[in-house]
C-alpha cells in the first residue's frame, strides 16, 4: 500500500490551489492522508479524485484568524486511528513534542489522540518536514507544499508511506519545477 502524505496546504490563504506537482506526484497512491490546515474543502475534493482521503482538522480550519470555517465533512476529524496493512496509523494535526516535559510522553500522546498505541503517526502544524522514530513509533510530518518551514510561498514538500507485510517505510520529497525528488537520506523503516 502506497500512501501520499500532505499537510498545511493553507488554500486559498497561500495561493488559489496547491502546486500541480502535488497532484501529479500523488497519481497512483492508494490513499492520501492530509495532516490539516487546509482551509477549504476544494483541496480535499481535488485530492479525492486521485485516491480516498482522510484529513485531520487543523487549528487553522476552525474559522479563527479571519480564515474560513471548514464545514463538517466525513473526511475530516480531529484525529484518525486507522488500521492500514496490519499497522495502526494515527493522524493528528498538532502532535505536540514527544518526550518533552511536562508529561508529553509518546504513550500519553497516543492515548490522548488515538485511545491507544500506534505504529505510525502522521502529523503537521510545524511546516517542517521530518521523519523520526521515537520510542518505537514512526513519526512523519510531510511539511508543507506551499509554506515550507513557515517561510514565504514556494515549492515545499510532501511525503510517502509504504506499508508492506506489516512494515512501514516513509520518505520525503521536495517539489520542484520538474515534479519532485527524494530529500530524506534513506527510507525509514518501522
Amino acid at each position: 500500500m502506497l500512501i501520499g502524505l500532505i499537510s498545511d496546504t493553507h488554500v486559498p490563504e497561500a495561493m488559489p490551489n496547491v502546486w500541480p506537482q502535488v497532484y501529479e506526484r500523488f497519481k497512483g497512491v492508494d490513499l492520501i492522508l492530509h495532516g490539516g490546515d487546509l482551509h477549504t474543502l476544494d483541496v480535499v475534493d481535488r485530492l479525492q479524485e486521485i485516491a480516498p482521503i482522510h484529513v485531520a482538522r487543523g487549528n487553522g480550519d476552525d474559522g479563527g484568524g479571519g480564515r474560513p470555517l471548514v464545514p463538517a465533512d466525513p473526511r475530516l476529524r480531529d484525529a484518525w486511528a486507522l488500521e492500514l496493512g496490519g499497522l495502526n496509523v494515527g493522524m493528528v494535526h498538532d502532535l505536540g513534542l514527544p518526550e518533552r516535559p511536562p508529561g508529553w510522553t509518546v504513550e500519553a500522546i497516543m492515548e490522548r489522540h488515538f485511545g491507544g498505541p500506534q505504529d505510525v503517526v502522521v502529523h503537521g502544524h510545524t511546516h517542517v518536514a521530518s521523519i523520526e522514530r521515537v520510542r518505537g513509533v514512526l513519526l512523519v510530518n510531510p511539511g508543507s507544499p506551499v509554506y515550507p518551514r513557515n517561510l514565504e510561498v514556494r515549492l515545499g514538500t510532501v511525503a510517502f508511506l509504504r506499508i508492506d507485510q506489516g512494515r512501514a517505510e516513509a520518505w520525503l520529497e521536495q517539489l520542484d519545477e520538474r515534479g519532485s525528488h527524494v530529500v530524506s537520506e534513506q527510507p525509514r523503516y518501522q
